[in-house]
Parts: C-alpha cells; structure tokens; sequence
C-alpha cells in the first residue's frame, strides 16, 4: 500500500479477474479482510439469482412496461 492508502492489484490477478483499466470496483469490509469484486461480476451474481425464480418465458422487462402502460391509462 502506498503512503496516501492506494492498493496496487497485480496484473496477474487481474487477468485472472477479468479486471479491465477503468472498470468499477466494489470493496466489502469483512470480519477478517476486505473483499474486492468488479461491479459486473456482483450484477451477473445478482441476475442469476433472480433468473431462478423467473421463469425463462417471462420477461420483467415487458411485464414493467405492461405495468406502466396501465397505470398511464388510469392518469
């Protein structure tokens, strides 16, 4: 760590990763160290957890704006 509290994250690691220049980066505070993940991977882990109580044929994205559409009507 550098004296102004900057992390270098080797560029082995980040190959590993998937780590792009620019790329969001989220640090979690745990009990016995900090956790760093990418902003993509957090999103993909947050998809594939909803996507197992969504059936594939339903679309959220068209049911949302079936909703919209409604509560336009009612205005």
């Amino acid at each position: 760590m550098t004296e102004n509290g900057r992390i270098v994250i080797p560029s082995s690691f980040r190959r590993a990763l998937g780590i792009e220049p620019g790329e969001e980066l989220i640090m979690r505070l745990e009990e016995d160290g900090l956790r760093i993940t990418t902003a993509r991977h957090r999103l993909a882990k947050a998809r594939a957890l909803v996507r197992k109580y969504i059936p594939d044929s339903v679309s959220l994205a068209d049911e949302l704006i079936a909703e919209r559409r409604e509560a336009a009507k009612l205005e």
